[in-house]
């Protein structure tokens, strides 16, 4: 689809109607910086907000609410005629919303899809409020702190994927002509969210959605800790495998774990998925 760029300067109808419409029929991605900051507003635990309210492991908001006009229902945290139940909480694509956030060669970029801007389709009210820049909207909208929490657990899903680059590269376990691992590595970035997340499995999926970290309300050591639980459970998991077929499996399950993240990111995941096969297979791996 057709996007347009943005930098904060830009000029744009962003001043909210609060008409809700943007809480019906959308896909809520989430990280697990963002399910902490639902559960505070529930006064809830990290995982009884997962569990009531998300899918797949926790990387998705659940929108099975009351239907609007068009048959598109509302996100599970939407009160009509109130609004959002946890607007404090609310995580960064709500307070992006309408706008995108891309990371490209390590700077952000602020875009719309298509080349209408997409609020004047159900809220061309807005046309009648003072309009604000980019870089306006985003302030007001707090938007920072969430901005550098998908920055940070950028990193800790790349170190996750190194996980599982080491244990196929240094292990043996290419040299021993392997091919199956990278073939499964290519399934994984084909698979639907629900099929990822069985195949990670509650234990790691819990490490990965609802790590037991003391609160904080830094993003940016929020991820580092749990970057640290992350490694410290793969190398007590993964630290005396025995056979090829343990490394494989071992290899397959971080790159899984590693997508997931990627996918509650926002990120392309069958995109990330061929970069790093090929990245495998340039450092000795087989297909």
């Amino acid at each position: 689809m057709q996007t347009t760029k943005l930098n904060t300067q830009s000029i744009l109808p962003l001043t909210c109607s609060r008409s809700g419409t943007c809480c019906f029929g959308k896909s809520v991605m989430l990280n697990p910086w963002e399910l902490l900051n639902f559960s505070k507003e529930k006064k809830i635990t990290s995982r009884e907000f997962r569990d009531l309210y998300c899918e797949f492991g926790g990387i998705r908001l659940r929108f099975d609410g009351k239907e609007d006009k068009n048959g598109q229902k509302a996100c599970n945290q939407y009160v009509d005629n109130v609004g959002c139940s946890v607007h404090q909480g609310r995580p960064l694509a709500c307070r992006l919303y309408p706008l995108g956030r891309q990371i490209q060669f390590n700077k952000a970029h602020y875009i719309y899809e298509g080349n209408k801007f997409p609020c004047l389709n159900d809220c061309s009210e807005v046309l009648e409020l003072p309009k604000l820049s980019v870089g306006e909207y985003l302030k007001g909208q707090e938007a920072d702190l969430f901005e550098k929490a998908q920055d940070e657990y950028l990193i800790v899903m790349q170190n996750i994927a190194d996980i599982a680059f080491e244990l196929l590269l240094d292990s043996g376990l290419a040299e021993s002509g392997d091919t199956k691992t990278l073939a499964t590595w290519r399934v994984i970035g084909d698979e639907s969210p629900e099929l990822v997340s069985e195949r990670i499995g509650e234990d790691w999926m819990n490490y990965l959605m609802t790590p037991t970290i003391d609160t904080t309300n830094n993003p940016i050591t929020f991820a580092q800790k749990h970057n640290n639980l992350l490694q410290l459970k793969a190398q007590e998991e993964f630290g005396n495998l025995q056979t090829f077929n343990e490394l494989h499996d071992a290899s397959v399950l971080m790159v899984g774990v590693a997508l997931h993240l990627a996918r509650g990111l926002g990120a392309d995941v069958k995109g990330i998925s061929e970069h790093w096969i090929e990245i495998a297979k340039n450092n000795g791996a087989k297909e």
